[in-house]
């Protein structure tokens, strides 16, 4: 093969073996390389003439970024897979295209078709192989790329159109120069674009955020993104807020529907917890009940990292400039005075709290509270024979021997008496082997039950308190058994109160209330035990009816296919930060083209899933905690 080194060395002003310029029968490159061609020609006396100069592209300026093409087809369908929707991008826009950006398409009537790109592709623009060895090594030996050879074409999959319902249809930017006041709305896509039609960036807030269905006011999730970088409008402030519904103007609060926020170690799970829950304390932030009162939320979080109740505390790390910021976006930030840790106590465990200043109350779980949630003291997996055993017989008799009041030791002396045994087994009632193995799964619960301190039930109208964070931090508990029947007997004490229709504690019942539970993936699991189901049962219930009685559950877990199917078709907001698991991130449920994108996002960064909110987005969280966060 020829050596192709007469490419680099080839001068376009040296003469020839004839002695004519090289230039004397040819063209010279304008300045420009694009924009003119010149052409030069031998005269009748043998001098040269230059031709005048041309302009082989359109005049004027260009607007968009390229424009609707029809060569490979142009289809809007019902059925999503058969839409084709392409645009050809011009040169000067390729390098700024991401997969994900939203478009606009304009309709001549004013209507405009809002759609986001699922493909990029370079195209032959002529019919020939670049796959030669001329063409790479004319590659290897230039810096630049040139791209007139290729079209660059994007795929487009329509979300929605825009229209202005006042009756004289208009653009978005025809409406804001003549200070019309008609609301843009959206609707399904209808009708195919023209081809030849222009194609713009959205850079205009509330172009995106009626094509996306992201509702103007409500709790801050954090800023419109696409791949990681925030989409960016002409506004101030630039970025795009994301928030969820929290009006009954706008149907049922959010917050009521229940939110998932599943996210592996590291991803700013937490973060991104506290952030939202700061949101739910703010002052004026308040929920009408039954009989015309207007009561701020009750914020319960279990905490098994002991993390929130630094909650209490600003950000040091929180600067004027950031808090300015917050305040015109109308964001809540700093610590929330009304914060308290309620410690369960439990043998010698001591808490340790040098990393925040909220007060801290001890509380026990007093074993009355067995009489209603059985399975809180069983410890193992009881069949469906000894669970009948323990509600329909062994409880209601220690009941009436003991009253009320009766401790765990005394449950557990009532069951080390062997007449008692005899006399079960005797009657039928209660096999012999039933009753022991009842008796084995019962103990061990002495540190957890009737403990030094004042007991749960008598601390209810501080435990939940309008407006007030209360966290129950677990960290210092090292028994798991203890640590879940602690968890789920306070988390049972609230739903059946609010469940309920004559309920003990009237504080519970007329407060609306957030449920946060942390790797709330160990307490709502799908399990073969009868107190599994029960507590499944509980919380689905929960679910299902928290709407009506002002109960939101919050959940955060780095294990979302671990959390059982029942309660997780209750959730209506997932948050999905980085995620590892294919099993987990299949798990929660969200469109592929967002799914792929899960391993790869950075801390911060979150795919929010909230179909009765918005299309489905991907979000970046705010950089900084907005109250205190981390050890020192």
């Amino acid at each position: 093969m020829s050596d192709l080194g007469d490419f680099g060395s080839f001068n376009a002003d040296a003469d020839t073996e004839d002695g004519v310029s090289a230039d004397a029968g040819g063209s010279s490159p304008s300045s420009s390389g694009e924009t003119e061609s010149s052409t030069t020609s031998s005269t009748a006396d043998g001098t040269s003439a230059e031709f005048e100069p041309t302009t082989v592209e359109p005049s004027g300026d260009d607007v968009g970024i390229g424009a609707i093409c029809v060569s490979q087809g142009l289809r809007v369908d019902e059925d999503g897979e058969d839409t084709t929707l392409r645009a050809y991008v011009t040169r000067g826009n390729r390098s700024s295209i991401r997969i994900g950006s939203y478009l606009l398409a304009p309709y001549p009537d004013g209507e405009t078709l809002f759609c986001r790109i699922t493909g990029l592709e370079y195209a032959q623009q002529y019919h020939a192989d670049d796959a030669t060895e001329i063409h790479a090594r004319r590659a290897m030996r230039t810096d630049e790329i040139d791209e007139s050879d290729y079209k660059f074409v994007a795929s487009l999959e329509p979300i929605a159109v825009l229209y202005d319902d006042s009756t004289e249809q208009r653009s978005a930017s025809n409406r804001t120069q003549s200070g019309d006041d008609g609301e843009l709305k959206r609707r399904m896509t209808d009708r195919v674009p023209k081809p030849q039609t222009v194609i713009r960036r959205a850079d205009d807030t509330e172009e995106i955020k009626t094509g996306l269905k992201i509702p103007d006011d409500g709790v801050f999730l954090g800023h419109l993104s696409v791949g990681g970088e925030k989409v960016r409008t002409a506004a101030t402030p630039p970025t795009i807020d994301y928030r969820l519904k929290d009006e009954y103007d706008a149907g049922d609060p959010l917050v009521f529907r229940h939110s998932l926020i599943a996210g592996g170690t590291g991803s700013g799970k937490t973060h991104g917890a506290k952030n939202i829950l700061r949101q739910y304390l703010d002052d004026e932030r308040t929920y009408p009940m039954d009989d015309g009162r207007e009561v701020s939320p009750a914020v319960v979080q279990f905490d098994p990292q002991d993390e929130y109740a630094q909650m209490h505390d600003d950000n040091p790390e929180l600067d004027d400039e950031f808090a300015r910021r917050l305040e015109r976006e109308d964001i809540a930030y700093g610590g929330h005075d009304d914060t308290t840790a309620f410690v369960p106590k439990v043998g010698s465990a001591s808490y340790a709290a040098g990393h925040h200043r909220a007060q801290q109350v001890e509380f026990t779980i007093p074993f009355a509270m067995v009489h209603d949630n059985p399975w809180l003291v069983a410890g193992s997996g009881l069949n469906d024979n000894q669970y009948g055993a323990l509600v329909s017989v062994l409880l209601p008799r220690f009941r009436k021997q003991y009253g009320n009041g009766g401790t765990y030791e005394e449950f557990t002396t009532f069951l080390d008496d062997p007449a008692l045994r005899e006399e079960l087994d005797e009657s039928g009632r209660v096999h012999e082997a039933t009753f022991d193995a009842v008796r084995r799964r019962v103990l061990g619960f002495g540190h957890v039950f009737d403990q030094d301190a004042r007991p749960i039930t008598e601390l209810v109208h501080e435990f939940v308190r309008p407006g007030g964070l209360t966290v129950v931090p677990t960290y210092h508990i090292n028994d798991t058994r203890a640590t879940e029947a602690i968890v789920l007997a306070v988390s049972s004490l609230i739903i059946d109160q609010k469940l309920s229709n004559d309920p003990d504690y009237d504080r519970i019942k007329e407060t609306p209330l957030v449920l946060g539970m942390d790797e709330a993936h160990n307490f709502l699991t799908d399990a073969d035990s009868v107190q599994a189901g029960k507590v499944i049962n509980k919380f689905t219930e929960a679910a299902k009816q928290g709407r009506k009685e002002r109960l939101g559950l919050f959940l955060i877990t780095q294990d979302p296919q671990d959390i059982h199917d029942a309660v997780f078709k209750q959730i209506n907001t997932t948050v999905v930060l980085n995620l590892g698991d294919k099993e987990a991130i299949k798990s929660v449920n969200i469109p592929s083209n967002l799914e792929s994108k899960v391993p790869y996002m950075e801390k911060g960064q979150m795919v929010v899933y909230s179909p009765d909110n918005s299309e489905p987005v991907e979000l970046t969280g705010l950089p900084k905690c907005l109250t205190r966060h981390g050890r020192d």
